[in-house]
This record gives structure tokens, sequence and C-alpha cells, in this order.
């Protein structure tokens, strides 16, 4: 079976959505497709089908190839935490910690594990689509790599390199790469496709046809701004500073960007509301008075960032606004944080210790034990939704008499008395329409009762049909297949 990866001059050149893009097309020509990162480096996961957990990068892949996601998609993946410490996870579980000291000698010791998962892969399908992460070009990394380069001679994968020409100095990132990448990497690399393009393409040829002369590599397409990627879940950090809707909707949902966010995809669905700003909340910035809600996402190192909070002043800002009768809404480490006190005894996340929390929920949060990771359904707020938990910790404490959500017979999360403080370890709730529609409701809105699944369904064949009308897919099979 063939396969294709594609490799970017720099982080945030559009690899992932260029990738999902790609299986998509692939797809609707009948191709049996499946999606692959060999390392991944993100708090934003997904839980699998087997019972794992991904980049959530990759279950967006997943999505566009027709499958359910599964551990092998992304066999490496390092959540960062404190400390300049990452959390290993191998084939969809933990394995352990890794830092700035080990990092390089045992990321090449997962070469093997690499492979297993793609091999499998390979067995399943007629392509499998790979992507990268970071740079070949970042030759300081390259011992060890298991990535990019590394990966990509070691499986025999042909590589088209992605420029980001909407950042500048496309040009000389693609031949610049060419020029300080290893001649036998080089060789691994088919063709270019510049990416992010505003405007006319007619302007760019002779920059197009620089790069080509230049760099010896085939060009692929010049791909244009892609508007259907607002509307996928958010898979990396930049999309956080977003102002999502206009600022006269009349509902502001404020989400603080805490040091270590994770799965801060979890408000995207709040995109498709009209009555909605959603707002992220950057460093320095205080949380809106006028917001009708504040969610406080998941954390990777919750011990950490409820230090970061007070350091922000926004523990302040978010007591301030309950007592202004403002409606706070916790997910998984945001409940967490919600409680009287986060302990780590063990030093999960860190120095063993106790942090003190908002102390807006009635509740008291022990790190530790194994980490769970299920995709669940349940009921809340009245209504009907599913999602998935993944956490490690217990919390416990009187406001948990009054659970946020029943998933099935088992109480999950907790409520304060006056009904204002919410926190749950279900990610993903905010997809389920009906969920959506009573939140609001609380908030003195409403649901414009729109889909998100399929939003995010006909955002991926957007993409798809655009790369087929600006890239060379015919080509990119040919490479894949060869």
């Amino acid at each position: 079976m063939g396969a294709i990866m594609l490799q970017g001059t720099g982080s945030d050149v559009g690899k992932s959505v260029l990738v999902a893009g790609l299986c998509r097309a692939l797809v609707r020509r009948g191709y049996r497709v499946r999606p692959f990162k060999p390392q991944n480096m993100s708090n934003n996961a997904a839980v699998t089908s087997d019972g794992g957990e991904i980049g959530r990068a990759q279950a967006l892949q997943a999505i566009a190839c027709g499958v359910p996601p599964h551990t092998d998609m992304n066999p490496v993946l390092l959540k960062p935490q404190a400390d300049r410490t990452s959390q290993l996870i191998v084939h969809g579980q933990v394995r352990g910690t890794l830092g700035s000291g080990n990092f390089r000698a045992a990321r090449g010791e997962l070469l093997g594990a690499v492979l297993e998962s793609y091999d499998r892969l390979r067995a399943q399908c007629d392509i499998v689509v790979v992507e990268g992460a970071g740079s070949p070009a970042e030759i300081n990394l390259r011992a060890g790599d298991i990535a990019n380069m590394g990966f990509a001679r070691a499986a025999g994968v042909p590589v088209i390199l992605v420029g980001d020409i909407d950042r500048g100095g496309v040009i000389a990132a693609v031949v610049g790469t060419r020029a300080v990448i290893d001649p036998d990497d080089a060789a691994m690399i088919r063709g270019f496709l510049i990416n992010k393009f505003r405007g006319d393409p007619a302007l760019f040829e002779d920059g197009y046809a620089s790069i080509a002369q230049l760099s010896g590599w085939r060009g692929m397409g010049v791909v244009p701004w892609l508007d259907a990627v607002a509307r996928l879940p958010s898979e990396d950090g930049v999309a956080l500073e977003r102002v999502v809707q206009p600022g006269d909707a009349p509902l502001l949902i404020a989400c603080p960007v805490l040091p270590r966010i994770s799965n801060f995809d979890d408000p995207d669905p709040l995109k498709l509301e009209p009555s909605v700003e959603l707002r992220m909340i950057g460093p320095g910035k205080p949380i809106p008075a006028g917001a009708a809600l504040v969610i406080l996402p998941g954390s990777k190192a919750t011990v950490a960032d409820m230090r970061a909070m007070v350091a922000q002043g926004w523990d302040i800002d978010i007591r301030a606004h309950h007592r202004r009768g403002g409606a706070v809404l916790g997910i998984c480490g945001g409940y967490q944080m919600l409680g009287r006190t986060i302990a780590d005894p063990d030093g999960v996340e860190g120095p063993p210790g106790v942090v003190a929390g908002l102390g807006l929920l009635d509740v008291e949060t022990v790190l530790g034990g194994v980490k769970t990771l299920a995709a669940v359904g349940g009921r809340a707020l009245g209504a009907d939704f599913a999602g998935y938990e993944m956490h490690m910790g217990r919390t416990s404490g009187p406001d948990c008499a009054r659970p946020f959500a029943m998933l099935g017979d088992r109480p999950d999360g907790a409520v304060r008395r006056d009904g204002l403080v919410m926190g749950s370890y279900v990610h993903g709730m905010l997809a389920s329409t009906s969920l959506r529609d009573a939140l609001l409701r609380r908030l003195g809105g409403a649901s414009a009762g729109q889909d998100h699944g399929q939003s995010v369904e006909d955002a991926l064949d957007e993409i798809a049909m655009l790369l087929e009308s600006h890239a060379d897919i015919d080509a990119m099979v040919a490479l894949a297949m060869a």
C-alpha cells in the first residue's frame, strides 16, 4: 500500500489541516485512507476507539477518513507539563515523563513503536497520509528524529514540503530548507506546496517558478487561505487569541488561556452560535465584567495553572464575576480549580504539595492514580450529550451530592447550591446541540440549533474541494503509489 508525507518549513504552516483535507479528498475519490503522525507534541488530545489518547489533529484527520480514531494514528504523544517536562504517551497510554535531559535519547528509542503502528495502518488501507512535526530544517534536532526525516527515511515515504506564504519569506523558507538539510534527507522531498495564499495567484507565478528552479523540487500547487478552517476544532494554540464572533453578540462567554491549557477545543461549538461572542482571554487581560459565563477549560498541569491564575489576578475576576451573578463552568482541570484545594501528594505534575483553588465549589481534588480515558454519554441540564473523560485524579466533597451530569448510573461533577458554578470531567459535551441550548437558556439565550458534527464534515468537504482545484492531487497519489 502507498503513503505520502507532508512536512513543513516551520510550525503552524497548516500541515494538520492540509493532511485532513487531503485525506477527505482521497476518500471522496474512493481510496481507503488513514492518517498518521509519528510524534506529536500537544495538550489537545482525544480519546480513541481502542481506549487510548492521540493528538486532537489526528482525531480530526480520522473523521476526514471516515474511520474511528485509533492510537496507531499517533503512536507517540508528548504532553507538555510544568518544569520543562512532558508526559510521554506511547500507543495511547502513559509511559512516563521526559525532561530536557533525556528527551533526545528516549525519543530515538521510540522509532520501533512508531514503525509498528505505521505498518498496521498500511495493512488497513490504500494510502497513509503522514504529517510531520515542526520542520526538517531544525537540523539541531535531527539526531534521533522520529517525527520528520528520521521516519520518512526509515519507512521509505516520499515527502511534500509545505510552506506558509502568509507569514512571508516563503521562497527562502523552502529553498533554505533544501540548503541546510542533509542531502539524503533532501532526496526524500519530491515536491513543495504553498499554503495560505491570499489574493491573485498570478502575482506569485514568478516566485513559484523560482522555488522550483532553486530547490529542484516540483511544485504541487498554491493553496488559498481556507476560511473553512475556522469551523474545525482548534488544534493548536494559535487559535487561542482569536475573537470568534463579532463584539455585538448579546452573550459574552470568556475563556482564560492558562499556560498549560489543554483540550481547548471544548468551547469551539459555541462558534456556531450567532448569539454568542466567545472571547479567549490572554495573559495580562482582565476577564470582562460583562461576561455571562466564564469557562475554565482543561489543564495539563492543574497546580501550576492554578498558581498562574492567581498571578494573573483572574481568581479575583472570577470570584467578582460570581458575586455579580455570573455563571462559571469548569471542565476537567477547570473543574478541579473551582474547588477548595488541589493536592498532588505523589508529585504527578511536579513537586508534591497542595494549592488552594478558587473555592467556588465545596470539593477537593487529589491528583494521581490511573489515568481515566473513556468515551461517555449522559444527561446534564435536562439534555442528552456525548463526550469523553481524560484525567488523573479524583474530586470529592459536599457539592458532588449535586452532580452536574449522570453518566448512566454514575454521577459526574458538581454544582454549587446557587446553581451558578458547575464542574464536570467530561470533554466534548458542548458539541451536543441540546446541551448547548440548555446551557445558553440558563444565560438568557438559546442555541441556533446547528449540528456541530455536520459543520465539521461540511468544512472538511469544502477544504477537500479546494485542494482538488488548487493542488496536484494526481501527482501526490502517483508519488504515494510509486
